[in-house]
């Protein structure tokens, strides 16, 4: 039975998360670890690039922390930001976030509809005079330049945060009976943690494709995996999974019971 269960991202910060109903229906008890987390680089890593902020008239924004490492880069290398820049946000939350650091204006703040880069892109083809910058992690494809380029967009990307490792506790017990996984680089930290890591009966649940790839190409069996037509979340996936348990165990129990 399914009773421990080890999560790759931090704690809900809201007591009506799915997790906590699931905790008092399922009668499971989740931990929260995030394998990974994100940090910006230093102004002198950045540099390193020899891109230039100001030669650029829009900046381009896929998260919160994109915006977050973007202008605290600006402040550690005193760059002042024009009046007239634009900004494009992936979605309006993230668009809304940037008013943390500037004046919301209509005029000079964009965002897609559907929080996807297609739809982004669209937005940012009505602006073909701009020169947009693209901030990105370390860990990302080309797939967002050749969208740019197929608008024939004039742009930069650049690396200004980081996926790191994050250390499990040395003084904390790792006995679960089902670990979480929702991207590919939770997936090499747990094997970075415990090398020796051997799966056995520990169920592996891993939201999205590149995760369940990463997961496989790593040798580890995949037991449940999300989003499918029947689960759209990885909260509704797991719920699914523990109730198909629970089942499985009262069937047995009553065949058990018969065969006495």
């Amino acid at each position: 039975m399914i009773k421990k269960i080890l999560v790759s991202q931090p704690k809900p910060t809201s007591e009506k998360s799915p997790y906590f109903d699931i905790e008092a229906k399922e009668n499971v008890e989740f931990t929260f670890h995030p394998f990974i987390k994100i940090e910006g680089l230093s102004a002198r890593e950045f540099r390193q690039q020899k891109v230039q902020i100001l030669d650029h008239t829009a900046i381009v924004f896929n998260s919160r922390h994109a915006i977050d490492y973007f202008f605290t880069l600006c402040k550690e290398m005193r760059i002042a930001l024009p009046e007239d820049m634009k900004y494009f946000g992936i979605s309006e939350t993230v668009a809304l976030y940037i008013q943390k650091y500037v004046q919301y204006r209509k005029r000079k703040v964009f965002f897609g509809s559907t929080g996807k880069w297609p739809e982004l892109v669209a937005v940012m083809a009505k602006h073909k005079a701009e020169n947009y910058l693209v901030p990105l992690s370390d860990v990302h494809n080309d797939d967002v330049a050749e969208m740019l380029d197929a608008k024939k967009l004039k742009h930069t990307e650049c690396v200004m945060y980081r996926t790191v490792s994050n250390e499990y506790p040395k003084e904390q017990p790792f006995d679960f009976d089902m670990l979480v996984f929702f991207t590919p680089a939770g997936v090499e930290s747990l094997l970075k943690n415990f090398p020796n890591f051997k799966q056995g009966s520990t169920r592996l649940a891993c939201f999205g494709p590149a995760t369940k790839k990463a997961m496989e190409n790593a040798g580890l069996r995949c037991d449940l995996s999300a989003p499918t037509p029947e689960a759209r979340s990885m909260t509704a996936a797991i719920e699914m999974y523990l109730d198909q348990q629970k089942a499985y165990c009262l069937l047995y129990t009553s065949d058990a019971a018969d065969e006495l």
